[in-house]
C-alpha cells in the first residue's frame, strides 16, 4: 500500500492503515513516529497526487490529510475519493483552521477537523473513530459480497418470484403475474428461501436490500 510499513498489521491485528497524506516531510515523519510507537499500521504519501495514484479500491483504514497543500487540497481529494465511491473514512488537519473550511471538511463527511498542532490524544482518538468506521464498512461489503454469492445461486424464475415477493406481492399475485400456479409459486419460493438460508419474508427483504447497497 506505499511506505512504512504498508504490508503490516494495524494495532489489534486487524487489517487496517493509517494513511497519512502531508506535503511537509516533518510533520509526515512525525505522524509516522508517533503512530508507529503505538502499533498502527502506516502509509505516508507527499500530496494527494501522490495518494490518488497509488490508490486501490481495496484499501481499508482512516485517511488523516492534511487541508492545505501545494497542488490537490485536502478537500479536492476528499471529493475525488467520494466521486470514485471510496468511502475511506477521512480525518483533516490544518494549520490554518477557519470555521468555512471546517464545515466543509465536514460536509464532505470528515471525521474530524484538527488545528496543528494538536493534542496527541485527540488526534488518536479521532484516528480510532476512523478505524472504527472503516470496520463497519468493510463488515458491509462482505455480508453485500456473501449475500450477492447466495443470490447469484438462484434461478431466473425465483429470482422473478423474489422481485415480486420483496416487493410486497402475495402468492395469489405472483401466479398470474408469472404465469404459473400458486402451487408453483410456494414451491420456488420454498426453494430459494432454503439457498438463501432464510425462513421468513422479512430476512429475505433484507438480503435484498443488502445486494442492492440499501441496508442500513
Amino acid at each position: 500500500m506505499g511506505t512504512n510499513e504498508a504490508g503490516g498489521r494495524e494495532a489489534g491485528g486487524r487489517d487496517l492503515a493509517v494513511m497519512i497524506v502531508d506535503d511537509d516531510a516533518a510533520v509526515r515523519d512525525a505522524l509516522g513516529l508517533l503512530l508507529g510507537v503505538r502499533g498502527y499500521r502506516t502509509a505516508v504519501f507527499a500530496s494527494g497526487e501522490a495518494f490518488l495514484q497509488a490508490w486501490r479500491p481495496d484499501w481499508n483504514g482512516c485517511l488523516l490529510v492534511d487541508i492545505r497543500m501545494a497542488g490537490m487540497d485536502g478537500l479536492a481529494l476528499q471529493g475525488e475519493l467520494a466521486a470514485r465511491g471510496c468511502r475511506i473514512p477521512v480525518v483533516v488537519m490544518s494549520g490554518h483552521g477557519d470555521v468555512g473550511t471546517a464545515r466543509a471538511a465536514f460536509r464532505a463527511d470528515a471525521v474530524d477537523f484538527l488545528e496543528k498542532p494538536f493534542d496527541d490524544d485527540k488526534l488518536i482518538a479521532a484516528i480510532d473513530e476512523g478505524l472504527a468506521r472503516a470496520r463497519q464498512v468493510g463488515g458491509e461489503q462482505r455480508r453485500r459480497g456473501a449475500g450477492a454469492d447466495r443470490l447469484a445461486c438462484l434461478t431466473p424464475r425465483e429470482r422473478e418470484v423474489l422481485q415480486l415477493v420483496v416487493s410486497g406481492c402475495h402468492n395469489r399475485q405472483i401466479g398470474p403475474a408469472l404465469g404459473i400456479s400458486v402451487r408453483t409459486v410456494e414451491v420456488h419460493k420454498a426453494r430459494l428461501m432454503s439457498k438463501l438460508g432464510v425462513d421468513n419474508v422479512a430476512d429475505l427483504v433484507r438480503l435484498s436490500m443488502l445486494e442492492a447497497g440499501d441496508a442500513p
